[in-house]
């Protein structure tokens, strides 16, 4: 089921050297720690692109940037017994971890480490690609679009899910922010280049899929509501993002401090026993057509 090494001519590969560093590394095992508890935040958000995907009517499909296999496991079970859901990951222990979850699941999905800017797929490999989150840290996004066109079939769809822009998601910064006293050294967020919100411009994604070789681009707008139980707030935020990439060089003290500092921040998102934001996205739709 997930532990095959080879999928249908792709193997696994050289990936982009800047995102192999940070999510071979502790970014990477930090996301297979909490792979349940992203899962659960974010399964609003996977719904979108399952969705796109006929239920129970097999054909193959591509998840990229699959991570630790969550959404392609249900791409899998959504597709059906004559389906098959292939994940690609820049990331070894993720997809590691994505196999293993295919395997315990029991469901048609395999995976390849690989960066999807190359050309790891047969030409017209797949009847749609799709991903959540997985496509905002392409090096050269042109490049990588046009070889994800290259492995689709003619008249495919292609769907994902990117953040919208910093200033609509203040839930995503609130962490930086309370702690930048602390840690003089975060790093700026800066749009348009890999990263989180590497895709926020609609009009810019836009010219990058018909750079790519897709057409008939649609971008809408989604505000999906996020939650997570209150008691993983603080392993949430001192894990991810630039708050937690910071916290695994510091002191145990310089560590408490600064979560000491950054709880207080999150009391807005707060409500009893859960943290509820909206996690403002949008949903991109394309076709393989007009080659």
């Amino acid at each position: 089921m997930g532990s095959d090494r080879r999928v249908d001519g792709a193997a696994d590969g050289a990936v982009d050297g800047g995102q192999a560093a940070r999510w071979n590394g502790p970014a990477g095992n930090a996301w297979v720690e909490s792979q349940d508890l992203v899962d659960g935040l974010f399964a609003p958000l996977e719904r979108l692109v399952v969705d796109a995907v006929p239920a129970g009517r097999g054909g193959r499909v591509l998840d990229v940037g699959c991570g630790t296999g969550g959404t392609t496991v249900a791409l899998a079970r959504r597709l059906g017994p004559g389906g098959r859901c292939v994940g690609v990951d820049v990331s070894e222990p993720m997809v590691v971890a994505a196999r293993a979850r295919a395997e315990r699941e029991g469901v048609r999905a395999s995976f390849v480490r690989a960066d999807a800017s190359d050309p790891v797929f047969e030409p017209g490999s797949f009847d749609a690609v799709v991903s959540r989150f997985g496509v905002m840290f392409f090096a050269d996004p042109v490049r990588a679009f046009a070889q994800l066109r290259r492995a689709a079939k003619e008249g495919s769809v292609l769907r994902f899910v990117v953040w919208r822009g910093i200033e609509e998601n203040p839930f995503m910064t609130t962490a930086e922010r309370a702690a930048a006293p602390l840690l003089p050294d975060l790093p700026e967020r800066v749009p348009d280049v890999p990263g989180q919100f590497g895709l926020a411009d609609a009009g810019r994604v836009r010219r990058l899929l018909g750079a790519g070789g897709w057409a008939g681009v649609e971008v809408r707008p989604v505000d999906a509501v996020c939650v997570m139980p209150e008691a993983e707030l603080v392993p949430y935020f001192s894990r991810f993002g630039p708050v937690g990439i910071a916290l695994r060089g510091t002191d145990p003290a310089t560590r408490a401090r600064v979560i000491e500092s950054v709880r207080p921040a999150f009391s807005s998102f707060v409500r009893g026993s859960e943290v509820r934001f909206t996690a403002a996205c949008w949903q991109i739709e394309a076709r393989a057509s007009g080659r």
